[in-house]
């Protein structure tokens, strides 16, 4: 099972394996839930450590926050309304742009959200005294979808009972109601939405002026996956063959390639061993 998950990871698309990662992180803090709930233990508590505080200092402790909390999710619904959108939103952006800067946008919009809810936490009068805790993908989703809307404001989606509606209209009522929420609650969720929208849209204007943002993302995403990457062994030269060792081994390798194809002749390709198949792919480019 695990082999099989192994492999649909690696032969998904950049959008899947986004998703793929968010449903693993959610299925991983269920299952330390469920256990401490079992064991009647409170001394692990994930998602505290995967979610961004709203205070400075205790950020400090916990910078890795910034980047585990855009993948982290405690509700069924919370999680998959996010993923709809997300996989919704990312198929449109693929069309336009490549993986790698739906890697990019996908970051950022996290990153420009997290920034929002903690100067909001942090300056805004209406947070004062107040201490909470941000997670969820909602603002790297929103980046995408503005993103998106901005470039193609006019790509028609049908919705049901709707019809074909252009994706811009789909973004500016995903804002509207974000702003007409805050008061409501999750006034923090709100605000990080409205930054990983602003942050989306701004790599549309830039771009189309020939500025593409998202380069150094791209940079510090792909030094980071080196780091799991496997490295080639050294390659050891051998000495050179002499001429007269040159010619033997070629004369050899032309009278096992002959008796091959006579075989292929006699019996067809599929009568061959593979032995024999792969001494005709790697020698027969050497004749």
């Amino acid at each position: 099972m695990l082999k099989d998950l192994k492999y649909r990871y690696k032969s998904a698309n950049a959008l899947l394996k986004l998703i793929y990662i968010n449903l693993a992180v959610f299925v991983l803090v269920q299952i330390v839930h469920t256990s401490s709930f079992l064991f009647q233990s409170n001394s692990i508590n994930l998602v505290y450590g995967l979610g961004i505080p709203s205070e400075p200092g205790e950020l400090l402790f916990k910078p890795w926050t910034i980047i585990t909390y855009m993948f982290t999710h405690t509700g069924v619904l919370h999680i998959l309304f996010n993923l709809i959108w997300l996989y919704f939103a990312g198929q449109i952006f693929l069309q336009y742009f490549n993986a790698k800067k739906l890697y990019s946008i996908y970051i950022m919009g996290g990153l420009t959200g997290g920034a929002a809810y903690l100067l909001a936490y942090n300056l805004l009068p209406a947070f004062a005294n107040q201490t909470s805790q941000l997670i969820g993908a909602s603002a790297s989703v929103l980046a995408i979808l503005f993103a998106a809307a901005t470039y193609v404001p006019n790509y028609k989606v049908n919705l049901i009972f709707l019809g074909a509606v252009p994706i811009k209209y789909l973004a500016i009522a995903s804002v509207f109601i974000d702003i007409m929420s805050i008061p409501k609650g999750n006034a923090g969720g709100h605000i990080a939405h409205l930054g990983g929208a602003l942050i989306g849209m701004y790599f549309i204007l830039k771009w189309k002026k020939g500025k593409d943002i998202t380069v150094s993302m791209e940079g510090l995403i792909d030094s980071f996956l080196n780091l799991f990457k496997k490295k080639h062994l050294k390659t050891v030269h051998k000495r050179p063959k002499t001429d007269d060792e040159f010619r033997s081994d070629k004369a050899d390798r032309s009278i096992k390639i002959d008796a091959i194809l006579d075989k292929i002749a006699k019996s067809g390709y599929d009568s061959l061993t593979e032995k024999e198949k792969e001494y005709l792919f790697k020698n027969s480019k050497k004749m």
